[in-house]
């Protein structure tokens, strides 16, 4: 859906000029709103634009609206999207398109579709950037916002267009530098700090003591569950890769014994002055089998990656929380038993 997207103005490729993404509290609520309610109706995955400008090496996200869902077949995309961008000129918001956003499940984002949406766009627009938030994560209290950049690399393997395992060793892509992150900052006006502040102190002292929640085995086995799937899909793509080398082995065993059979040949009609056997494109007798692409293995192992640095960083922000509370816990104690 995002790929067809990014069609707004042409900038020279070059290294990312982008520091960090800072963006408006009013977008980053617009974001988490329409997350929210993709997954809570219809659980979809949603996506939209990201409007906004750059400034110096910041790249600023003041607003943002929804994609069209796909169910919706009367309404064109792009000429929704510009459409958009022509309205929001008219009441004097920014309107340059800078990337987009989607939504995730503990995590797993990353797949061939959003590969190729963010090459589209950052070939378009060249500091454009993809907002990743994670819906699952954020409802349990850890607001999830990051934004990620397709590095050099991968740019370059998606123009060629070869994912063999010759090319990605060549371009040296691998799992951990197909995606660059950029810092995600969120910047509110002084008005709206003020808001906040005394909305926190509007709110119950019961109502807001419940940060120490301990119930964190169902996250933690949501996030085990989908790692364990992604291993099991690694492994399928390892056994067709080494079924690939089995066959290639074997015909090359074959060529030999091919060649040398003819070689054979040809000395004995030599030694009976007879000419020799003529010359067969061997290719033709033994065709390459096709080599499996790689691209896929290597964004299963980059999932598995960031669900394994997700659990590692997860548990450590657990045991803090029983630390705290085994400190409260005893302190408790000792009040009550002077």
């Amino acid at each position: 859906m995002a790929g067809r997207a990014a069609a707004q103005r042409r900038v020279p490729e070059n290294e990312s000029t982008i520091a960090y993404v800072q963006a408006d509290g009013l977008a980053v609520m617009k974001i988490v709103k329409h997350c929210h309610e993709e997954s809570t109706t219809n659980m979809d995955i949603a996506q939209g634009a990201l409007l906004g400008l750059v400034v110096d090496n910041r790249l600023e996200i003041t607003n943002c609206f929804p994609f069209p869902k796909q169910t919706d077949e009367t309404m064109d995309e792009d000429e929704y999207q510009l459409a958009m961008m022509r309205r929001l000129r008219r009441v004097n918001v920014d309107h340059f398109h800078v990337g987009w956003y989607q939504s995730a499940d503990v995590g797993n984002f990353l797949s061939l579709p959003l590969l190729e949406s963010q090459f589209h766009y950052q070939t378009s627009i060249e500091e454009s950037v993809v907002v990743i938030y994670d819906t699952q994560k954020s409802s349990r209290g850890f607001l999830t916002f990051k934004a990620y950049r397709l590095t050099p690399q991968a740019i370059e393997m998606y123009k060629e267009g070869e994912f063999t395992p010759e090319a990605l060793l060549k371009l040296k892509v691998g799992y951990e530098n197909l995606f660059t992150e950029v810092p995600f900052l969120i910047k509110n006006s002084p008005l709206t700090n003020i808001m906040m502040s005394e909305l926190a102190e509007m709110v119950p002292e019961e109502e807001g003591a419940k940060f120490l929640d301990l119930g964190t085995a169902s996250v933690l086995e949501g996030q085990l569950r989908c790692m364990m799937d992604r291993v099991d899909e690694l492994n399928q793509e390892a056994i067709k890769f080494n079924r690939y080398q089995q066959l290639v082995s074997r015909q090359q065993q074959d060529k030999q014994r091919y060649l040398l059979k003819r070689a054979q040949e040809n000395a004995a009609r030599a030694a009976k002055d007879e000419p020799p056997l003529p010359e067969e494109d061997i290719n033709k007798l033994f065709r390459p089998h096709p080599v499996p692409p790689r691209l896929n293995p290597m964004i299963i192992a980059g999932q598995i990656n960031t669900h394994s640095q997700a659990i590692s960083q997860f548990c450590s922000q657990s045991l803090a929380k029983l630390y705290i509370t085994q400190a409260l816990q005893n302190a408790k104690e000792a009040n009550a038993n002077p």
